[in-house]
């Protein structure tokens, strides 16, 4: 069994968690369809993509770094390379979506996990309500606030995606998003 392939079994346990709707196996094979299907898709990024979310907690906010944590941990016992554990590590950091990210493979990770904005309105849609219900112990209006700001952060970039593979997303997630805020404002 490959690294990778023990990777997949090691998170997929993590991802059938109870209280995921979004953060799931299906998030997962979303993202590493989204690099394929560019011809990015590196073992190096397959394995960030299966430790991004390890670790999915909505009510904090170390969730990348403590999956960062748990995942290079797990790469260290499997006896991975040594300079493999600090890029993955990096790569999941990349994740938490507040930095742009220093590298091309950040990039494309980033912009891999956030490929979901530039969906169809219906793929949108669908997510922006597996979302809610990840968030259901969070009141409504009080959601609608923090929904809003973290939204319109990615809007208010000069671009959501950094990745030249992904820039045709941009014109569909500006939409979505512009979309949605307007419900929650």
């Amino acid at each position: 069994m490959t690294l990778l392939e023990r990777a997949e079994a090691f998170a997929r346990p993590f991802y059938a968690e109870p209280g995921r709707t979004y953060h799931t196996a299906q998030h997962i094979q979303a993202v590493l369809d989204a690099l394929a299907s560019r011809g990015v898709l590196t073992p190096t990024l397959a394995l960030a993509v299966w430790g991004h979310d390890l670790i999915y907690d909505p009510r904090a906010g170390d969730n990348e770094a403590r999956s960062a944590a748990v995942f290079g941990e797990w790469l260290a016992a499997q006896g991975a390379d040594m300079d493999l554990i600090p890029e993955v590590r990096a790569l999941i950091l990349a994740t938490r979506h507040t930095d742009p990210p220093s590298t091309r493979a950040g990039a494309l990770l980033v912009d891999a996990d956030l490929s979901i904005l530039g969906a169809d309105p219906a793929t949108f849609a669908a997510y922006d309500r597996a979302i809610r219900q990840e968030y259901s112990f969070v009141p409504e209006k009080a959601y609608r606030m923090g929904r809003a700001q973290v939204l319109r952060s990615f809007l208010d970039r000069d671009r959501i995606y950094t990745a030249p593979e992904f820039a045709g997303l941009e014109a569909q997630a500006g939409a979505n998003l512009r979309h949605v805020l307007r419900e929650l404002e």
